[in-house]
């Protein structure tokens, strides 16, 4: 028979399974538990550990009359544990069975398992890998977490002092409420272990398009709302520590919104193309598109030029830099409204300017990450997700066909690399006008290519008037397109704006039409083969 559901309400914690990978506060957590009167049971190095502090344990060998064997692998697979965790406490059949068998129940089961995902991120060899997939650890904490009713599981050393306030607040009892949260953190960790241990092995084996794909993030914080005040969000960290804002210090300002977590994002990944070792690179980005994207000899320089690019839109915007931040850029920046800047470092005398501007983010990192480097990106539709590589597709200048009678001069050259790059990270339709290493226009989504290019020309006119030039800047600039030209128009368009070369994947129906109309205007123009859409 059932007894009433109150009754266990508030449950009494006697006995402590203990099996832990990572050690950190563990005889202190041990040493609380003995204070309140718990019994402790533990397994191989953490029963050690425990006896070395000076604390009196029962090894789960005694427990279950079975020796651990092979390697390890086999000590709590057995019924002495599982029913001890398995057991309900109400149920007097499972009372009658405990007590036939001997079975003593275990009131509080303490786990981190083998560290899967840190063998993973160092690079072991297949075997290595294989032999950190715990098996005992996940299923006593499944066991655990299902019988919440009366037991609680611990998976995260962070709990153990939040568990310790429970117990003394309820005289070395814990709450059901209490051991829900438990369970549910619990469970949230075996599916993560899994989801980590499934795409290593989808990886390991090449498997593009395995069966069943998961992913598994652990909270880095809650956030005060979504895109829009009406939404709840949350931001996860995916354990990969790519170089960025998950990873990032943040010296100063308030706490990261939505879109500025997903702003920063944009605007770091972009200005990570950008190779430190060939000088200061300096993006602006709004709304996850780049507003102004440029180089110079001095990151002032390049953020200035950047500036320049669209100072309208750069206002309340995000600021990504490929070297640390110095005092003098520091000092240009704080000229306006800047949400968010973020480095791979960032000098003394630059965080004391910033320091004046208190709603100014300013996040370091300790390097860039490696827009080479392979990745899956992954998108929500109804109903499911989209998975693909991430977009690492790089063009070197030796891989461009030049397709028209003129050749670009080197000069030419470089800024169509410059555009190549800076499209690669610009929403579709997208269309970027660069000059002398700094982009003077940029078009971005709208659904007609020709229109993002009119919308890059008349930014560029808008540009020129406020920074009190004669002509638009796009004079003598080039363009870049992220999807070949379907018709001529566009690349007329962009010739009118003053363009004289152009770089796009080409392969159009109409490659001939587009090379001729090139052709008829003196343009030069390179074919890259590949193609950048950005969705």
């Amino acid at each position: 028979m059932h007894h009433p559901a109150q009754s266990v309400n508030l449950v009494h914690v006697g006995r402590a399974l203990l099996s832990v990978s990572d050690k950190t506060g563990l005889l202190d957590l041990a040493r609380a538990l003995v204070a309140m009167g718990v019994e402790l049971v533990s397994t191989g190095g953490t029963a050690t550990a425990l006896r070395e502090g000076g604390l009196p344990v029962r090894d789960v060998a005694e427990l279950t009359g079975f020796p651990e064997m092979m390697d390890g692998r086999v000590k709590t697979l057995h019924p002495m544990v599982h029913g001890g965790l398995l057991a309900l406490r109400d149920d007097d059949e499972h009372l009658v069975a405990m007590a036939a068998h001997g079975i003593e129940p275990i009131d509080l089961l303490v786990v981190n398992l083998y560290p899967f995902e840190q063998t993973v991120a160092r690079g072991a060899n297949y075997a290595d890998c294989i032999e950190n997939i715990d098996i005992g650890g996940p299923a006593m904490i499944r066991a655990a977490s299902k019988n919440h009713k009366f037991v609680n599981v611990i998976t995260d050393p962070q709990d153990y002092d939040t568990l310790l306030a429970e117990m003394k607040a309820n005289n070395g009892a814990t709450s059901y409420a209490f051991r829900q949260r438990l369970a549910l953190t619990a469970y949230s960790r075996t599916a993560a272990y899994d989801a980590a241990v499934s795409a290593w092995m989808a990886g390991a084996l090449k498997e593009e398009a395995p069966r069943r794909r998961a992913f598994a993030g652990q909270i880095a914080q809650t956030l005060r709302y979504g895109e829009n005040p009406h939404q709840k969000a949350a931001f996860y960290t995916d354990g990969t520590q790519r170089p960025g804002v998950a990873t990032a210090q943040q010296w100063q300002g308030k706490e990261l919104s939505y879109n500025n977590i997903n702003d920063t994002d944009a605007a770091f990944e972009l200005v990570a193309e950008f190779d430190p070792a060939q000088g200061p690179a300096c993006a602006i980005i709004k709304h996850a598109n780049p507003c102004g994207v440029a180089s110079g000899a001095t990151m002032a320089e390049a953020y200035a030029r950047a500036f320049d690019c669209d100072r309208t839109s750069a206002f309340g915007g995000i600021i990504a830099l490929n070297q640390p931040l110095d005092e003098a850029t520091a000092r240009a920046i704080t000229e306006i409204f800047t949400e968010v800047v973020i480095a791979p470092g960032a000098s003394p005398e630059a965080r004391a300017v910033f320091a004046a501007k208190k709603n100014l983010r300013l996040l370091t990192t300790d390097r860039l990450p490696d827009p080479r480097a392979k990745g899956l990106a992954w998108k929500q539709v109804a109903g499911g997700f989209l998975v693909q590589d991430r977009d690492n597709g790089t063009i070197l200048p030796a891989d461009l066909k030049v397709v028209t009678k003129r050749q670009p001069t080197e000069a030419e050259l470089r800024d169509l690399m410059f555009a190549w790059t800076v499209a690669k990270h610009v929403k579709s339709n997208a269309i970027i006008y660069v000059k002398d290493g700094a982009t003077v226009g940029v078009g971005a989504g709208q659904m007609s290519r020709v229109d993002s290019t009119r919308i890059a020309a008349r930014k560029s006119q808008d540009m020129a008037e406020a920074i009190g030039t004669t002509s638009p800047l796009t004079h003598g600039s080039v363009v870049a397109s992220d999807a070949f030209f379907p018709f001529a128009d566009g690349l007329i368009t962009a010739a009118e704006a003053g363009a004289t070369a152009i770089i796009q994947p080409g392969g159009s129906m109409r490659d001939d039409e587009v090379i001729a109309a090139a052709d008829a205007r003196g343009l030069a123009m390179v074919f890259t083969g590949m193609r950048h859409f950005r969705h």
